[in-house]
């Protein structure tokens, strides 16, 4: 019998070790991460918005497109994937709705946040929380849409160390452990000390967010482990990796010279994509008809 996304994940983080997890922004992106052997992976709001409406990650692309992604991304891997929900775009209410269709897209689990809408990547400047009883209500919101029959882990978020200090936002995160959320994830510490004090003092399962270059330091794995997370998310290394290469590439090109060394090898490229896996069914399919 085939286990749910969700399930897979919950056996997935049982796991005393860290999960190392490149972010995605779309299906190839989660189909090259599953391929490179990482056992989940992360939909990335800021990635997606990036990519899909070539826009900043500030509120500005709709449920609709993100749980579109979100689908396309979840049809094309076999590893869970958890998948952005920002602040649950509205309500208490547009939270059970957003959670209850992230799960019907086929995610292990939705991030749920605290940050006033329109929201913002959480490594940039002019991020807002709201206050905690309208942070608790979404988490609620997002418990009781679980509870009732949405088969998906709730992973919460807390910004409110960057406007109200590391304090308020280890408040917050404990209480959304008491609400019942799976998943705790306290954005942008400043340093070590503060991550330890992240995963020493709210019990849980915790969740490290490292971007190139953003307030949290990217400590190694080990280190992370040794700190008490049980996943280190990786945002945007694999966009930004690939816009480089990308300019890179575009660059020769204006320059008039072509990037062959830069590219992969075509029989490689038609192998990721999956003409390699189309052929082999296809030619079962005219062996039966031939027969």
């Amino acid at each position: 019998m085939q286990t749910s996304p969700a399930a897979r994940l919950r056996e997935l983080l049982a796991k005393p070790q860290l999960q190392v997890m490149p972010c995605c922004f779309d299906a190839l992106s989660a189909r090259l991460i599953e391929e490179a052997g990482f056992p989940l992976s992360f939909m990335s709001g800021f990635a997606v918005s990036a990519a899909k409406i070539g826009a900043p990650d500030t509120g500005l692309i709709s449920y609709g497109e993100m749980v579109g992604q979100g689908r396309d991304i979840c049809s094309a891997v076999s590893i869970p994937v958890i998948g952005d929900g920002d602040t649950g775009y509205g309500n208490a209410l547009n939270v059970k709705r957003t959670v209850q269709g992230y799960a019907q897209a086929g995610f292990a689990a939705v991030m749920i946040e605290d940050q006033v809408a329109p929201k913002r990547c959480g490594h940039t400047k002019g991020k807002m929380v709201v206050d905690r009883e309208t942070a608790y209500s979404r988490i609620e919101a997002a418990v009781d849409a679980r509870n009732e029959g949405a088969d998906i882990m709730i992973l919460a978020r807390t910004d409110a160390r960057h406007t109200e200090g590391l304090d308020e936002a280890l408040t917050r995160a404990q209480q959304f452990g008491q609400i019942g959320a799976d998943i705790l994830f306290v954005e942008a510490p400043r340093n070590e000390e503060e991550m330890r004090r992240v995963c020493g003092e709210v019990p849980g399962i915790h969740m490290a967010n490292l971007v190139e270059g953003g307030a949290t330091p990217i400590l190694p794995p080990e280190v992370l482990q040794d700190i008490g997370y049980r996943i280190a998310a990786y945002p945007l290394t694999l966009m930004s990796a690939a816009m480089k290469a990308m300019n890179d590439a575009l660059a020769e090109m204006k320059a008039g010279r072509h990037p062959a060394s830069q590219v992969l090898e075509f029989g490689e490229l038609r192998r990721l994509v999956g003409f390699d896996a189309y052929y082999e069914a296809e030619s079962r399919y005219a062996g039966a008809r031939e027969d």
